[in-house]
């Protein structure tokens, strides 16, 4: 399956993006921990150029933690300042403001030497599609700010939020880039839920994720719905729906109803906690 998903509220936002950069001190980018390089969009290296850089790791409660820490490891090597988050909890945030700090540092300084002082500090937060960057900075700000949903597409346009006396974020919507040429990589943002389900075969995708956590994650299939997991990805399916009772008329297994199920549970972490992809397996790649 060929993931593509571009509407065009992402290229009016990325435009969008670009007029306001020029203001920006410092961007925070989150991305999903468990995919936390190919839930990345190489289109912002560019767009932030020469930028004070932060990176989320949003939903860390949901992903592996030991492939997390070795992610972490890797990014703070290649001198990139990192975080690990869970938003939805508030849990990691107190940390926000510091690392704000320590990311500015240098302009702050530069700043106080030319007699500029007090000036706020502007920070672009941005990523792909349903990362939780709204949920983010309603956290930060103790406050309904930014709207919210468990889909993407949810924030279409920029806006300032006030965080604190000094410091104004830019919520920005999220965006994919025009082409996604790896299709493992686009599956793992559709399993996750970056691409609006209506273009995507919802069977197909729940096969792939069924063959990946058989194969990456022995025994969590089995202890969640009670199948087999040598089975085949479709036969898993099909085991799944009978095992839930999800039978159309002609008792048929309901696959459409077994997959929409299989993929809600691993996307809200009823599944275990997964990392879809490794440090290793991107190896040599620019973060």
């Amino acid at each position: 399956m060929n993931v593509q998903w571009y509407p065009g509220h992402m290229t009016r936002a990325r435009r969008a993006m670009q007029e306001q950069i020029r203001l920006i001190d410092l961007v925070i980018e989150l991305t999903d921990a468990r995919l936390p390089l190919s839930g990345r969009n190489p289109d912002l290296n560019e767009l932030a150029k020469n930028k004070a850089r932060l990176l989320i790791l949003n939903k860390a409660d949901l992903a592996d933690p030991a492939v997390t820490e070795r992610f972490v490891q890797r990014f703070e090597a290649e001198g990139l300042g990192v975080l690990t988050l869970d938003s939805r909890k508030n849990s990691g945030t107190r940390t926000i403001d510091a690392a704000i700090a320590k990311a500015v540092a240098e302009k702050t300084e530069r700043d106080r030497k030319k007699g500029i002082l007090n000036r706020s500090v502007k920070v672009m937060v941005a990523g792909i599609p349903n990362v939780g960057k709204s949920t983010f900075i309603n956290s930060l700000v103790k406050r309904s700010a930014a709207k919210t949903g468990d889909r993407p597409g949810v924030t279409k346009g920029n806006q300032w939020i006030q965080l604190k006396k000094g410091v104004d974020l830019l919520d920005t919507p999220g965006i994919l880039w025009p082409k996604i040429d790896d299709e493992q990589a686009g599956m793992r943002l559709a399993l996750v839920g970056t691409v609006n389900d209506n273009i995507l075969d919802g069977r197909e995708l729940a096969c792939y994720g069924l063959a990946f956590l058989s194969g990456r994650y022995p025994g969590l299939l089995e202890k969640k719905y009670a199948v087999d997991e040598s089975l085949p990805a479709a036969q898993l399916l099909a085991a799944i729906a009978e095992n839930r009772k999800l039978i159309k008329k002609g008792a048929e297994p309901d696959l459409d109803r077994a997959a929409a199920m299989f993929l809600d549970d691993l996307r809200g972490g009823r599944i275990g906690r997964i990392s879809l992809e490794e440090p290793e397996e991107h190896d040599g790649q620019e973060a």
